[in-house]
């Protein structure tokens, strides 16, 4: 068989993350081990009935089988816009300021064709979800790292970056509650970011999947949206997956800056095609009627996150209580690197969790857990790890 060589772009790409944890994982499992994966952020819990039954019926219509608006359903788009108005009280243009995805991972990897050339330079947070500086670097744009410590609550300093750089800068990726540290942003951070996006006309994405997996009612996480002049600079990505239990339906939002929004609608129009209709109806139900749903929710993962503190803690393994997001963001052990730690792991006990390294150099001496497995695996997944 003929092997032909990939384009460039690809052919300097580092394994995907959990690619390489998957194949690793597929050897631990041949050899008869029962696997406990922490690793991917998947909710393991099913779409809730009354979003089910909502596509069962949206499924039914036979206008909902033809190609879909490449921007999405006004509807659907209008929905959003209702609940951004009733969570964060951030108006908006459903028609030019909210635009449908399937799913947020396509919206941010398609962002950067709208809005990156060669040679720019662009803005990234580690660690953090890959995509951001894949992407970028897919269109040429030159990837510059703010690494988010500790010792800063893991907060990019913007006060490190000089006025050059900022001038030079095409756009800057953040994410919060952030994937993996677990970290919130206050509004301070917030405003002194979109303070310095509009002095240098710097386009600021926020990746916002996890704004409603948090655990304190008095400390909810923002929309970018919320802090005045966004509009003039920010586009953010929300999603259904995370909350609603709702990853393999691939709906999404867009919302913000108008011209950023069309410039992303652009792209979608000659790359690909809009999401399901009948998903788009049922992802309105969700937004609209999921409020008591979300509340169980994020009970159920504040016990599990309580758990797998409880018994790190146990074992000496220090780490920061998470206020939001589906993940534990922890040192490992003195004497090991990320990698070496989460392979020991899962070769002897068949817990599979994610090296800190995985999500950029700033991730080093970290790794990740998710909560996405029911209380009796977890239980079981920390009582391995402690026997090591």
């Amino acid at each position: 068989m003929t092997q032909f060589t990939l384009a460039d772009r690809l052919a300097t790409l580092p394994p995907y993350l959990f690619a390489q944890i998957d194949k690793v994982k597929a050897e631990v499992a041949a050899r008869g081990v029962d696997i406990i994966s922490l690793g991917i952020g998947d909710p393991d819990m099913p779409t809730p009935d009354f979003v089910i039954e909502a596509l069962k019926k949206a499924a039914e219509k036979p206008a909902n089988h033809q190609y879909p608006s490449y921007t999405g359903m006004l509807a659907f788009r209008q929905e959003v816009a209702n609940w951004y108005k009733r969570r964060y009280a951030v108006e908006l243009d459903p028609k030019t300021e909210v635009l449908t995805l399937i799913g947020s991972k396509e919206g941010i990897a398609h962002f950067p064709t709208a809005f990156v050339n060669p040679g720019d330079l662009v803005l990234v947070c580690p660690p953090c979800y890959p995509v951001y500086a894949i992407a970028s670097r897919f269109m040429g744009g030159v990837v510059q790292e703010l690494p988010l410590l500790e010792e800063n609550d893991f907060l990019p300093d913007l006060d490190a970056v000089d006025e050059a750089t900022w001038e030079k800068a095409r756009c800057i990726f953040v994410n919060y509650p952030n994937n993996p540290t677990a970290a919130m942003a206050p509004r301070s951070f917030f405003e002194k970011l979109i303070g310095i996006a509009r002095k240098h006309n710097v386009i600021v994405v926020h990746d916002a999947a996890y704004t409603e997996m948090y655990y304190n009612e008095n400390n909810r996480p923002l929309s970018i949206m919320e802090i005045p002049g966004a509009m003039d600079v920010a586009i953010e990505f929300n999603s259904l997956s995370k909350p609603y239990n709702m990853t393999g339906w691939r709906v999404a939002m867009a919302v913000g800056n108008a011209s950023l929004v069309a410039g992303l609608g652009k792209v979608k129009e000659n790359m690909d095609s809009g999401a399901f209709q009948a998903v788009q109806e049922a992802a309105i139900v969700a937004l609209r009627d999921g409020d008591a749903f979300l509340a169980e929710i994020r009970d159920i993962y504040r016990k599990r996150r309580d758990t797998v503190i409880a018994a790190l803690n146990k074992i000496g393994i220090t780490c920061r209580v998470p206020e939001a997001s589906l993940y534990v963001w922890a040192r490992v052990p003195e004497g090991y690197t990320s990698s070496d730690f989460v392979t020991r792991v899962l070769q002897e006990t068949g817990v599979v969790m994610t090296p800190g390294n995985g999500f950029g150099a700033a991730g080093e001496g970290y790794f990740r857990i998710s909560l996405t497995v029911n209380d009796e695996r977890l239980e079981e997944a920390v009582s391995r790890i402690a026997s090591l």
